[in-house]
C-alpha cells in the first residue's frame, strides 16, 4: 500500500474534502525552510561551450564525436560571486547579483557509433531584486535550482561541444524557522506494497486448448452455432 491507495484518508496527505477544520487536533511547531521570496527565469542559450570531464568510456573512443543530448544532473545549482545590496528606499528588498552554475551531462557517440557521456557545467549571471526580509537574528540564505536540456549541439575538439540549450533557473531566499501550524496529528504510514511480477498470470489465463481462428468460441468443433 501507499498514500495513493489506502483508505485512511483522514491521516494521509491529499486534497481536503468537506470541512477543512474537521479533524484538526493540535498546533504543531515544525522546523522548516520558509521561502521568503523567489523568482524564475526561462531562456534559450545559444553558442554555449561545454568542456567535458570524466568522459566514459575513458579510452577507445574515435573522433569526431556526434552530439546526442545534454541535461542537468541535479536540480541543485551552485551560487558563486554572490553580492547582496539592500535597497536604500526599502531595506526589506535587496539587489542580488550572482553566478549560477548548473552541472550537466552530455551524451554523444564516437565515429564508430559507440555511446559515451561526460560531465560539464553551464554558468549564467543574475542581477535581480528580491525580498530579503527585515533584519533579524536568524540569517537567510539564497539558493538556486535549475533545469537544463539540449538536443542541439556540435563537437568542437578536445572533448568540447558547442550547444544550444533550454535553461530554467529559480532563485530563492529561504530562512530556517520554527512555524506554528494547525495539525491533524501524526501521519499514517501504510505498509509497503511489494512489487511482484506475476509472470504466470498471462499463461494461466490462456485456454487449455487453442481455438480456431474465426470460430465462435461457443462452438464445439466446427459446427454451425446459429
Amino acid at each position: 500500500m501507499s498514500f495513493s491507495n489506502n483508505c485512511k484518508s483522514d491521516k494521509i496527505p491529499g486534497p481536503i474534502r468537506g470541512n477543512g477544520l474537521s479533524g484538526i487536533c493540535e498546533r504543531a511547531c515544525i522546523q522548516c525552510d520558509k521561502v521568503i521570496d523567489m523568482c524564475m527565469r526561462q531562456e534559450t542559450l545559444t553558442d554555449l561551450t561545454v568542456a567535458l570531464t570524466d568522459v566514459t568510456p575513458s579510452t577507445g573512443l574515435v573522433q569526431p564525436y556526434t552530439f546526442v543530448s545534454a541535461s542537468a544532473t541535479s536540480t541543485q545549482a551552485t551560487i558563486s560571486d554572490l553580492i547582496v545590496t539592500p535597497l536604500k528606499d526599502d531595506p526589506c528588498f535587496s539587489r542580488v547579483q550572482c553566478t549560477i552554475t548548473v552541472p550537466i551531462q552530455v551524451q554523444f557517440t564516437d565515429a564508430n557509433g559507440t555511446r559515451a557521456f561526460g560531465s560539464g557545467t553551464v554558468s549564467v549571471s543574475r542581477d535581480v531584486v528580491l525580498h530579503t526580509s527585515a533584519p533579524s537574528v536568524m540569517p537567510y540564505s539564497i539558493v538556486a535550482t535549475a533545469s537544463i536540456y539540449s538536443v542541439m549541439g556540435n563537437y568542437v575538439s578536445d572533448n568540447t561541444f558547442n550547444i544550444t540549450a533550454c535553461l530554467t533557473t529559480i532563485l530563492k531566499v529561504i530562512m530556517q524557522v520554527h512555524l506554528l501550524v494547525p495539525s491533524y496529528g501524526y501521519c499514517y504510514i501504510p505498509p509497503c506494497h511489494e512489487y511482484n511480477e506475476q509472470v504466470c498470470d498471462g499463461v494461466f489465463d490462456l485456454p487449455l486448448y487453442p481455438q480456431e481462428c474465426g470460430v465462435d468460441p461457443r462452438c464445439k468443433c466446427n459446427l454451425n452455432c446459429n
